[in-house]
Formats: structure tokens, sequence, C-alpha cells
């Protein structure tokens, strides 16, 4: 019914015809089918099938193509017509269905099978199951059916499943767990390699036994009672301890993990074990009952001894009288030890200290490694004060002498929170807490020192609190504001830039000195708050700030940064984020902090100082020499600025030994070609020493106290001179 093959029709081998016009070739109509009722019917068989059929002549080419077939080669039956089938097989199978297609092709009537993957004119790949069929000499038909069913589907989830059957065969049998199943009567179904090794014997003498071969003999009635607890429905997922018995006859101690495999209807299938050998944990455990309990760098007590501790003496001291004392003690900027010497050194250094504080500890007392830098020590049964006192001294001057490690000398001094308490108090108080309240004292008044606690420091302590809640409603009331102090040229006392200084004034107690609130907010993550404040409203002022000579620079600003907010991530965005809003230079903005915040995390610290640089905001060194100086860090950090102390300015006029100090660090500065700023110029005989050591800026009341912002700008507007101070700059 197709048209006879003529000479100038194409092999499966030949070239295809043009498509890409989408025009049927004039020789390649659609099929001419003679008997007009068997086309109708075929019609029909292919658009009622979900099967995929297509129709060729003997040279390969389409001459019917049902819906399907059309739907999945994305090609209509007017373009499909007349073109090569081949172009429809995927090119990287051509060679292997063009085998198979002449194979059909030549032997009239047959029918043969083949998995097929083809691929669409779009680059679609679909497999199909195809069953050619060779009708060239049925009149009716006079071609090769093609029958495909689209298992592409199907083929992606046997392959997903094998994947799955692989993947768990390398679970098991590769693991390095023991692993093994055995059936519903406990006989055993497979066992990987790790399991024999543990246990020495091989699969062949473990599959179809129990495990009654290599379990110890007190140790069989375990593995049957866990069985019968599954099975009875008692338990699901069971893990317990047993004990085994190698074929080489030495005993192991194993831990057992069974679990059921059940079907769909909760019927169990089979038993998954998995175990561990723990022979070496039970071994260790004497001795991970000792660490427990002892501190792993210093070995002294741990904290869980020295709760224990505590108690016990609770109890004791009411029975016996008397009354004993907790001693906590903090060692003193050990982490500053820890950034610049590494933690190896901190870890020696801890344990020098325990060794010294255990030199001078009592027999029945108990010294403690609290944590980190603190150590705890109680002393029991005290008879006076002077008791207390007596090992509180004992305990801080053992840390006098310098300690020593390889060709490094550290110094290292502790503070003391005491406190004291006898039977009638002893269970009341809170002696952990307590102790802290009293450090917290000593740490902030006597560093270096002990403080005995007293009942008013809590409400000490609760003002601290309180005052902590007033400063968060202060910032929402806008009560905090930044006042200016100008920072001079030397030696003509040009107002070159300000220090931007926190103020708060309180509606019913006026103005509250920064001494008084500062540390309390820097106690807190509330610093981060005042801190963006700060930075905010001073580099506003400074937007406004303009020279009065175009040669000249603007007026620069300083902004204190507290250790939270310079170790915060939110540091160099937020900076970036203010100068572009107020359309600032960044080498306007000066940051301060102290030599302490800058080594403190110094990797984390440079990090931030490199991208400040980035930004042009300079870095001013805040009392130098006051804290841990070293040349190596003061290179890498290279501030902009370093701001002398105000004790090495002041002393000077008193000492010839601070006055050699102040010398050499200007001169220092000078040399490192850093700008030198001396802070708490108050005479002018400071003030001619410095002129004098060629020191290029200052600030201090010999020139200006911090002022407000009006009398700030009012200051570059005039081009202020201080003329030493007798300027009229307000209260």
């Amino acid at each position: 019914m197709s048209k006879p093959v003529g000479e100038d029709e194409t092999s499966l081998d030949a070239a295809p015809p043009d498509v890409t016009s989408g025009a049927t070739p004039a020789s390649t109509s659609p099929v001419e089918i003679e008997d007009a009722q068997y086309y109708s019917m075929l019609e029909a068989i292919g658009q009622s099938t979900e099967d995929v059929i297509v129709i060729t002549d003997g040279q390969g080419q389409v001459v019917y193509g049902n819906p399907n077939a059309q739907k999945l080669f994305g090609v209509t039956l007017e373009e499909a017509v007349g073109t090569q089938a081949r172009l429809y097989l995927h090119p990287d199978d051509l060679e292997r269905n063009l085998l198979f297609f002449a194979e059909v092709i030549s032997t009239p009537g047959t029918s043969a099978r083949q998995d097929v993957r083809t691929m669409s004119p779009h680059g679609e790949v679909r497999h199909l199951e195809v069953v050619c069929t060779n009708l060239l000499d049925d009149p009716s038909i006079h071609g090769i059916i093609i029958n495909g069913k689209d298992v592409t589907e199907r083929n992606e989830y046997v392959r997903r499943l094998q994947a799955l059957e692989e993947r768990f065969r390398l679970a098991f049998e590769e693991n390095m767990a023991p692993m093994s199943f055995a059936d519903v009567d406990d006989h055993i179904l497979a066992v990987n390699d790790a399991f024999c090794e543990m246990v020495g014997f091989s699969r062949e003498e473990l599959i179809g036994r129990d495990s009654t071969p290599f379990t110890y003999p007190d140790d069989v009635g375990l593995t049957e009672s866990t069985h019968q607890r599954v099975m009875s429905g008692l338990a699901d997922r069971v893990r317990y301890v047993k004990r085994y018995l190698r074929k080489d006859g030495h005993v192991i101690d194993v831990e057992v993990s069974r679990s059921p495999a059940r079907d769909a209807e909760g019927h169990i299938l089979y038993f998954v074990f998995s175990e561990r050998d723990i022979t070496e944990e039970k071994k260790l455990t004497a001795q991970l009952s000792h660490q427990a309990l002892y501190d792993s760098i210093t070995g002294l007590a741990n904290r869980t001894l020295m709760e224990n501790q505590l108690a016990k003496s609770r109890a004791s001291v009411k029975r016996r009288g008397g009354f004993n004392a907790l001693f906590l003690l903090d060692l003193d900027d050990f982490k500053g030890v820890n950034d610049t010497q590494g933690h190896l050194i901190g870890d020696e250094l801890l344990i020098a200290v325990a060794r010294r504080f255990e030199a001078v500890t009592r027999p029945a007392d108990t010294l403690c490694r609290f944590g980190g830098d603190e150590f705890l020590y109680l002393a029991e049964g005290l008879t006076s004060i002077d008791d207390v006192k007596g090992i509180a001294r004992r305990l801080l001057a053992a840390l006098e002498d310098p300690f020593h490690f390889l060709d490094i000398s550290v110094e290292q001094r502790a503070s003391a929170g005491v406190v004291v308490w006898g039977a009638a108090d002893s269970e009341q108080i809170d002696l952990l807490q307590n102790a802290d309240v009293a450090l917290y004292e000593a740490k902030r008044y006597h560093r270096g020192t002990f403080v005995l606690y007293e009942p008013s420091m809590h409400e000490e302590a609760s003002n601290r609190f309180l005052m902590i809640q007033e400063l968060r409603n202060a910032l929402a009331r806008d009560e905090l504001e930044l006042h200016y102090q100008p920072i001079v040229h030397l030696p003509d006392t040009t107002v070159v830039g300000f220090e931007g200084l926190i103020r708060w004034h309180h509606p019913e107690r006026g103005w509250i000195a920064p001494g008084e609130f500062i540390p309390l907010a820097e106690s807190s993550d509330i610093i981060l708050d005042i801190g963006a404040l700060a930075l905010r409203s001073a580099v506003a002022a400074a937007s406004r700030w303009t020279p009065s000579r175009p040669q000249d620079p603007a007026p620069f600003v300083c902004v204190n940064l507290s250790a939270k907010q310079f170790h915060s991530a939110n540091l160099v965005p937020m900076v970036e984020s203010v100068l572009r809003r107020y359309d600032v230079p960044a080498t306007q903005l000066i940051l301060e902090i102290t030599e302490g915040v800058a080594i403190s995390n110094f990797s984390e610290s440079m990090n931030t100082i490199r991208r400040l640089e980035l930004l042009g905001v300079g870095l001013a060194l805040d009392d130098f020499g006051t804290g841990f100086s070293s040349l190596s860090y003061l290179a890498k950090i290279n501030p902009r600025i370093i701001k002398v102390d105000k004790s090495f300015v002041q002393l000077a006029s008193s000492s010839q030994r601070d006055a050699t100090l102040l010398e050499a660090i200007v001169t220092l500065g000078k040399n490192l070609n850093i700008t030198m700023l001396a802070e708490g110029v108050e005479t002018s005989e400071q003030f001619s020493r410095l002129t004098a050591l060629g020191c290029s800026m200052a600030q201090g009341y010999l020139f200006a106290p911090a002022v407000k912002l009006e009398l700030a700008n009012a200051m570059v507007d005039a081009n202020f001179t201080s003329h030493l101070g007798t300027a009229d700059v307000g209260p």
C-alpha cells in the first residue's frame, strides 16, 4: 500500500531528507494505503493504544506514526513522514540498533524484541522496549511495524533499586562495625568481615548457628532474655552489654544493638545486630571516673568534686561549730597571656599556679580549678577572721615571684573574693554567688588583693543591675549624648580634631560620671548600642566641620571602641554605612582602642584593622604604655596615632624616671613615623615639656574640657586656638 520502493529511494544508511523547513517532501506524502477501511482501522488502533507505533518502509523511511509517537518525539506526522527512522535513535547506540533493524528487515515475517534508547529532535532521551515486526510481504501493510513501550521510568526505578541494593551491600559487608542478621529463632543468616574478626570465627562456622558458641557462658541467658522481650512485643529496639568468648579463648565486652525488620503487617522477618567491642572502654572506667572529678590540665579537683565538698562542709560546720571560708581566685589579665604567648604557655602557667597554690594548701582543705583561670579554695575548721586573712595572703603571695617557661618570663597576679560562713547561716547563703560578688569588688577597686564579702555588696550588685536597666531606658529616651574634647596641634594649639566622649544626663540625678556607667555597660551588650550611638553622632558632627582654609584638612573625630564593639562582626559594615550616610571621608574618622583590646585574639584583631585600613579609617592606640606593650605588636598594628597615657604626662614633672619614660615613648613614636598625642595635659609645664620633646598633638583641661556639639562647631567655625586654656569654653 505504500509506494513501491524505487531506485531513487534511500536505504537505512542514506542521508535523511531536509526536514528543517517543516514541509513534507513531495515523494514522501503520508502513507498511501490502498484499503481505506484498513487504514482507518490502523488509525483507530494507533490512537487507542498507550504504546508508541511507527511504521517504516523497507528503506527505513517513516510512513506512519501514531499520536503517542508524535508526542514522544515532539514532531507532527507531516514532519516525520519521509524522514529516516534512524534520526530518532540515540547516536551513542546507533550502530547496535541499525544492526538490529537490519536483521529484522532482511527476514520478512519475523519479529524481534530489543530495548532501544531514542532521542527526539529536541534532545529528549527516552527508553523504549521495542517489538519490531517485518510485514513487507503483507500486501495490506508492506512495511515494518515498530511497537514500543516507554520504559524510561521503569528502567530508572530498576537502576535506583540496584544502586540501593549495592549501597546496602557495601554498608553491610564493608562496614567497619561488626554486623549480623539472624532469623526469628536467632540463627545467624549473614555476618560481615568485622563481625568475624571480632569473634574470631569464620562465616562457615557461624552461618546457621545461634550465638551460643561465642557467648560467654554466664551471659547466654541475657541473649535469650532480650530475644524474648522483642518477640513478645515488650520492646522494639534493645541495647545491652554482654561478654563474648572468642575462638582463641579471650573474653571481650560487647555492646549489642538488636533491631527487628518487619513486613507490612508488622510481623518480624529477621533481626539486625550492630555490635561494638567496648573492652578497652571498660578498662578505662576507673581512669575516667577519676577524670570526671579532677581537672585534666592541673590535676586539681574540678567543679563537680568541689560542689560535693561544699555540700559536705555545710553539714560539717553545723556539727562541729566554728566556720569555713571559700576563696574564689581569678588570675588578673590571664587572657593577655593566652593571646600573646599562646595557649600552650597559658596551660603551663595554669599548672604552675596550681602547684604554687598546692604548696600553701592545708591538708584538710580542698583546692579546685573552677574553670578557665578561676580557682576555688575551701578552708574548713577556722576559728577567726585572722585565719581567713592569713590564708588569703598566703595564696596571693604564692604568685609574687615571676613564672619562667624556657626563655619566657611571666608576671602573674590574682584577685580573690572570700565568703565566710558558720553554723547559723550554712544553709541560707549562696556561697559561689557571694564569693563572685566579692571578687567583682576586688577586681574593681583592689586588683591583686582580696575582698571579704559583706551583705552590703549585694545591694551594690543590685544597684549595678538597676543602673544597667536605667541605661537601656536612657538610650530609648535620648538621654545619652556625645561631647567633644578638642585635640590641638603643638605648639600653636590650633584645634585639629575632637575626641567624642559619651555623657549621660539623668532626669533625676543630673550628670552621671562616665566612670560610673561605662564599666557597667561594658559588662553587658548595651555597650554595643552606646558605641553605635557614639559612632553615628561623631560622624554626623564631623560632616559639617570644614577647614577655614582650603589647603587645611577638616578636623577629625576620634571615637572610642569597647572590646565587644571592636570584636563585633558588625563593626566594619556599620562604619562603612555611617560614613556613606553622612558623606564623610574615611580619613576624617579615627577609631580608638586600647593595647589590651588590640592584642586580644590578635589574628582576628589584625583582620579587623586591615579592613578598616582599606576603608581609609585611622586607628589610635589609647592608654599607650599602661598595658601589655610589645614593639612587635606595635609594628604590626601600625596605628596612625598613639595616645600617651596621662599618667606619663603628669608624673614626668615629679619623677626623672617618668620624665625619661615619657621622652622614650614620644621618641619611639616619632621614629616609627606615628603621630603622638598626649592625654591629660593640665599645666603649662606639661605643655612646654611636650613641645620640647616634639610631641605632635595634645588634649586636656589646659586647652578645653569636653564640650557640647554647639560649642565644638563654634570652635571649628572660628578656627579656634586654645591660648592655653584662656578661651571661654563654658563649664
